[in-house]
This record gives structure tokens, C-alpha cells and sequence, in this order.
């Protein structure tokens, strides 16, 4: 009899085990951090139903979500994949007919390449190169719209050069498209989400090459012709390590910043807390191969103890490289804005910007924003037991820093923090504070979240304080004093009753002559004068098909046309997977 039981009992234990729907397990296993109830930061089951079953599946297999899918059996990930992604299956896809064989892709006089469309990551096009000025934007109207199919957030800046647009999405997919029409040249898999900028480079092997890097810290360049694999170059080796901004291309190198979801992984009892260092790697363009790394944080981390739990913890970890490094060409540096500490005591290059030598990767100078800024998840879910005992607000800097030149010649590092305020530094100064200006209340959102523009007279700033009590929001500084030249609050969000709605404005702007360009989490995208912050004109990217909230990045200008990706089902976010093309009368 008892083996007979032995039996029954193994059967009903595969039968819990194995037994139960996608829905039942995800309640039981993913509903705390992506239910109602959950954190803020991660996708609500409305944003994960858009994603493709593959899609989700390679999240909690090798993806940002594989600590946390560790206590499934690959069957019962399996089954949470194809529960959540039963409706984006049955998607049309999202592209237009193939392209006939189109012209060689070319850099012509007109282009936006790369995250902040200068080395100096301003984020201001010359009308010259925009080919719209603040006149044209009344008579804008949608030209063509691209779906990328079965994905829940559209992740990607855009690439527009030589009548080509090239963009990543979210389940690793990078497309080639006709700028004039939206009909796509080629697609490529990478073996990750894409979520950088894209950047393209002249290359002797393939005349020119696409550059961006993916979530498994891998950095890729393409034949920007044909879609071909010209080379793969892995940059960090830890399991969390992930490249979420474009690398900066000049004189032969790529200079990839490295960042890392290990913050998130914190949340379990069981995980190590933490290990990860941020850095800096130096690529030559045309081989794939590391010139040189450099580690935000010089010590290697070492044991700490264990936490409440009996897991070994380390330290120091964090400062992760979240945005686009910025070029100094005159002086040959590099500056990289750093985020949080992972675990406590955070280190001194933590919230901070470092200017390394971009011919050796030397470490000249750092100046820390924020000191003793020691986070991770677990300080806001799972109990807390590897949260550091000081634990900071999580004001780390997601924003490139941005190099202006003032009148008179003397230059200014501005510098965007999620604590809400702007920073000005001296970069001939070793990094000398020159004004600090608050905009905003400050949040673990922002603040100041993913970036800032600038022309000759003043800064931009894009207003998240998505966690407050008043969100959004956006703030014009003078370059040489930070004094406020105005300020407009966030409009009342209204998002066609959709949920979640907020009027948080996370994204960088986009700047063009008179014009700042600032989309919006209520999907809106908004142009404001410069002068005054006058409305002049708006676009509510809801009323798409796919549309959703704006976040990371507002829009492009090139060639006469807006680019606008909308859909970033992220960050309390309304899902989305659709890019918008404006023209003047949609010619």
C-alpha cells in the first residue's frame, strides 16, 4: 500500500506542479510585482498580454526576468508564456509589403544618427538638418504608421539616414525601413531586446555599418545594406549586465556604456546582492574587438556577510552607465553619467559623472551628485533583506550630459538627476560645480529621468515626478546662471480612459530651432516655444492604433519628417508598439 501511495502522492505533486493554467501560475508566482498591487516600475498583465508568447518566454529564460522566473520549471514558464501571449499571436503583422532593392544607404547633409544627434548629445537639430521649422508644424499630418508586432513597448530611438530608418524593438527584432514610405528593406534577430539608439558608421567592409547593443550586453554591427552580421562583441560578463543606451561613435571606436538589471534580481532572499559593476568599453568599429574597459567603480566587490537569509552579500556594486557617453572632442574625454549603489556602502563614483580618457579609458576626474545613494528593489519589495541599512532615494542620473559652450568661450557639462535637479559643471574644472537649479519635486521616476536638450541660451528640461503628487511638467534654464527663463506644469492627463494615465513627461526632448518637442506618459506629444513655453502644437499618439505612452525619447527630426515612437508599456506606461511619420500635408 505504501508504495501505491508513494505513487498517488508523486502524481498529485506533477499534477500541482505541472498541472495548472498560465493563469493560476501567474497569479501565484508574477502577480506581486505585475498586479494591481505591484511595483510601479514593473509592466502591469495588460502591457505583458501585448508581448508575443516567444517574446515573454525569452524574458524569463535568459531575459531581464530570469531570476525571477528561477522557481518555474521550464514547462510552467512555458505555460505563463502562452497564457499571457495567446492574443498578440493572433496579430497581423505589423510591417507593410517588403521593399523593392533600394540605393545604397548613404550619410547625406540631413540625417539624425545615434542618441543625441551630436557628440555633445544636445538633442538641437539645425533647421538645415531637420528640414521643418516651428511655421511647418500646423500643417503636420501622419504620413505612415509601422506596428512592430507582438511587442508591448516600443523601446527604441530611431536611426533616419540616407532615407533609411533603422530601429530595435522590444523582442530583439531590428528593422530597416523606407523613410517615405514605412515598407521594410530587411529585419535582423538579435538574441535580446534592443532598447538603444541605433548608430551608423562608415565601414571599409560594408561601407556602412548599424551599431547598437541588447540586453545580454552584447554590441552588434550590421551591413546597413542588407541586414548581414558583420560582427558580435560581448562587453560584460554578468548575468545582469544589459546596454540600454546607444553607443557613441568617433574616429574608429564605439564607446558602449554598460548598465545592469542585478538591482532587480536584489529583490529575492536567495540572490547574491550584489556584484555588478557599470563601465565604459572602448570598440574598434570594424573588428569587434575591446580596446579598452573601464569599471565605474574600481574595486572588484568583495563578501559582506549574509543577509537575513543566509545568502552571502558583496559589495561595493551599482554605479550602471544608463545613458550615451558624451564627447569632449577638444580635450579627448568622455563623460559618463553613473547611477545608484546596488548594496551599502555606495561608492564614490556612484550618482556621479566621470571623465575618462577616450584613447586609454583613464579615469581623470569624478564629480558625485549624490553621496551614500545605496539601493536595489528589495528595498521596496520581498521583504527588504538585501536592501543596504543606509538605503538612498534612488536619485541616480539616466540622462547623457550634455557639453555647451558659452558666450565668451568659456563651457558648461549640464548634468539632468532624478532628485529633480540640474546640475552645471565646469569641464575645464575638473568637474566644478558651476549652478544647481531644483525643477522639480524628485522621484525614484524622476525628476529628471531619461534626458535633457540644449541650444545656445538655455537647457530644457523634461519634468517626470512621476511618483508625486503633481507629475510632469517642463523648465527652461539659462546656460551660464541656471535661473528659470519659464516653467509650464503637466497637463491633467486624460489617455481615452485607458490605465495606467499620468502626465509624467520622462522622456528627453527634441529640439529644433524656437521649438522643444516633449512627449508625455499620456501618449501626447507636444511642441512648445521656446521663447515662452506657448503650446504651438500637439499630437495625441492614443488615437493611433498601438499608440501608448512616451517615454524615453520624444521624437526625431530629419529630411522634412517627424519620427515618433509611441507605446512604452514600462514604467507604469501605457503599452503600445506603433512608430508615427509626420510631413508637412503629409507629402
Amino acid at each position: 500500500m505504501e508504495w501505491r501511495k508513494g505513487i498517488w502522492l508523486a502524481a498529485w505533486a506533477s499534477f500541482a506542479l505541472f498541472g495548472q493554467n498560465g493563469e493560476e501560475l501567474f497569479r501565484r508566482h508574477c502577480d506581486g510585482c505585475h498586479g494591481p498591487a505591484g511595483t510601479v516600475r514593473a509592466p502591469k498583465i495588460e502591457s505583458l498580454r501585448g508581448m508575443s508568447a516567444a517574446a515573454v518566454r525569452t524574458a524569463m529564460d535568459s531575459g531581464s526576468m530570469r531570476e525571477m522566473s528561477a522557481a518555474l520549471t521550464p514547462e510552467q514558464r512555458a505555460t505563463v508564456a502562452n497564457w499571457l501571449g495567446a492574443g498578440a499571436a493572433q496579430e497581423a503583422p505589423g510591417w507593410k509589403q517588403s521593399c523593392a532593392p533600394g540605393v545604397e544607404p548613404h550619410t547625406d547633409s540631413s540625417f539624425w544618427n545615434g542618441w543625441g544627434v551630436d557628440p555633445e548629445n544636445s538633442r538641437f537639430q539645425p533647421a538645415a538638418m531637420a528640414g521643418l521649422s516651428a511655421a511647418d508644424l500646423p500643417h503636420l499630418k501622419l504620413k505612415w504608421a509601422f506596428r512592430f508586432p507582438g511587442v508591448n513597448a516600443t523601446v527604441s530611438q530611431p536611426a533616419l539616414v540616407g532615407g533609411r530608418l533603422y530601429m530595435g524593438s522590444a523582442d530583439g527584432t531590428v528593422y530597416s525601413l523606407d523613410a517615405a514610405t514605412g515598407c521594410v528593406y530587411w529585419t535582423f534577430h538579435a538574441d535580446a531586446m534592443v532598447r538603444t539608439a541605433v548608430t551608423i558608421g562608415a565601414n571599409r567592409h560594408a561601407k556602412y555599418a548599424v551599431y547598437f547593443g541588447d540586453t545580454k550586453a552584447q554590441v552588434y554591427s550590421l551591413d546597413a545594406k542588407t541586414g548581414t552580421l558583420g560582427w558580435k562583441t560581448k562587453v560584460d560578463d554578468h548575468a545582469g549586465a544589459r546596454i540600454t543606451a546607444a553607443p557613441a561613435l568617433y574616429g574608429g571606436r564605439l564607446y558602449v556604456p554598460v548598465s545592469s538589471f542585478e538591482e532587480a534580481s536584489a529583490a529575492k532572499l536567495s540572490y547574491p546582492c550584489c556584484t555588478f559593476r557599470g563601465s565604459v568599453a572602448a570598440i574598434d568599429n570594424e573588428s569587434g574587438k575591446i580596446d579598452w574597459k573601464t569599471y565605474t567603480i574600481p574595486q572588484a566587490p568583495k563578501p559582506l556577510g549574509k543577509n537575513p537569509g543566509g545568502t552571502p552579500s558583496h559589495g561595493p556594486s551599482g554605479a550602471a552607465v544608463w545613458s550615451t557617453p558624451t564627447l569632449d572632442l577638444d580635450k579627448r574625454l568622455l563623460y559618463a553619467a553613473t547611477g545608484n549603489g546596488y548594496s551599502g556602502p555606495a561608492a564614490s563614483t556612484t550618482d556621479a559623472v566621470l571623465a575618462l580618457e577616450m584613447d586609454t579609458g583613464r579615469l581623470v576626474w569624478s564629480q558625485q551628485l549624490l553621496a551614500d545613494d545605496g539601493w536595489n528593489f528589495s528595498c521596496v519589495m520581498g521583504g527588504g533583506q538585501n536592501c543596504p541599512k543606509k538605503a538612498g532615494p534612488d536619485f541616480d542620473i539616466g540622462a547623457s550630459p550634455i557639453l555647451r559652450k558659452l558666450p565668451g568661450g568659456k563651457r558648461v557639462l549640464l548634468i539632468g538627476q532624478k532628485s529633480g535637479i540640474v546640475h552645471a559643471l565646469d569641464p575645464d574644472a575638473r568637474g566644478a560645480v558651476l549652478w544647481r537649479t531644483r525643477v522639480g519635486e524628485g522621484s525614484a521616476l524622476g525628476g529628471i529621468e531619461w534626458g535633457m536638450g540644449a541650444d545656445a541660451e538655455a537647457v530644457y528640461v523634461p519634468v517626470s515626478d512621476q511618483l508625486t503628487k503633481r507629475p510632469g511638467g517642463l523648465a527652461a534654464l539659462r546656460l551660464t546662471d541656471g535661473s528659470k527663463l519659464w516653467r509650464i506644469d503637466g497637463a491633467t492627463p486624460e489617455c481615452g480612459g485607458r490605465r495606467p494615465c499620468n502626465a509624467a513627461q520622462q522622456a528627453a526632448p527634441t529640439l529644433l530651432p524656437g521649438v522643444v518637442l516633449s512627449g508625455s506618459m499620456d501618449g501626447k506629444l507636444r511642441a512648445h516655444s521656446t521663447r515662452d513655453g506657448a503650446l504651438l502644437w500637439s499630437f495625441d499618439t492614443l488615437t493611433q492604433p498601438g499608440g501608448g505612452a512616451i517615454n524615453v525619447y520624444s521624437a526625431i527630426a530629419a529630411q522634412g519628417m517627424l519620427i515618433v515612437p509611441s507605446g512604452y508599456g514600462l514604467l507604469g506606461g501605457l503599452p503600445g508598439n506603433v512608430v508615427l511619420t509626420f510631413t508637412v500635408d503629409g507629402r
